[in-house]
């Protein structure tokens, strides 16, 4: 699909040069002299590399189209993920790196989404928000308790966050799983 370059966002895929591409920043500038360009980072989904590259502001560019598929995450067998449709109870196995720094948050029986690329596997998307035990956090200390304040804690996931200062061991809380933030006590 051709977007414009002014229509590039953090997070697109982009094919450019042959390559599969996800866009890290995007700065829109206008320079004094000349026309407008985009400057914009980019990481190969293979190759690991990364790229700074100007478009015209007008300049047309191929953002990749992903086919989206829904699998339940059954457990992890070493590096890999294995994971079922849940349509036809075939199992594939998926290296966890595609599931990237969100592999810790992955929990048996989870509904993931894995995005194709033609038939290549580009990454697992997991849900929006998950329901974490927390494993220790510091005691409440009285008088702190009128203010908004936040503690550390630990999650049953190895995961260090920052809980309200009602928030105890062994509750169980949900979290938002991109900014890894507290989001409220599970229900």
């Amino acid at each position: 699909m051709k977007i414009i370059a002014n229509d590039i966002r953090v997070g697109n895929l982009l094919e450019h040069e042959g390559k599969l591409w996800v866009v890290l920043k995007t700065m829109h500038t206008q320079p004094g002299k000349g026309g407008a360009f985009m400057q914009v980072e980019m990481k190969d989904i293979r190759g690991g590399t990364k790229q700074n590259i100007r478009f015209r502001s007008s300049e047309n560019v191929t953002r990749a189209n992903l086919d989206q598929k829904s699998y339940q995450y059954l457990y992890e067998n070493g590096g890999n993920l294995e994971l079922m449709d849940k349509t036809n109870y075939e199992q594939i196995s998926l290296n966890k790196e595609l599931a990237a720094e969100n592999a810790a948050f992955l929990q048996e029986g989870m509904d993931v989404t894995v995005e194709f690329y033609g038939e290549e596997p580009i990454a697992i998307v997991l849900p929006e928000l998950v329901i974490l035990e927390v494993e220790e956090c510091e005691p409440v200390v009285k008088g702190q308790t009128a203010t908004s304040s936040y503690k550390p804690a630990k999650l049953d996931n190895g995961i260090r966050i920052s809980v309200p200062q009602f928030i105890n061991s062994g509750d169980k809380i949900v979290v938002r799983v991109e900014t890894r933030e507290y989001m409220e006590r599970a229900k």
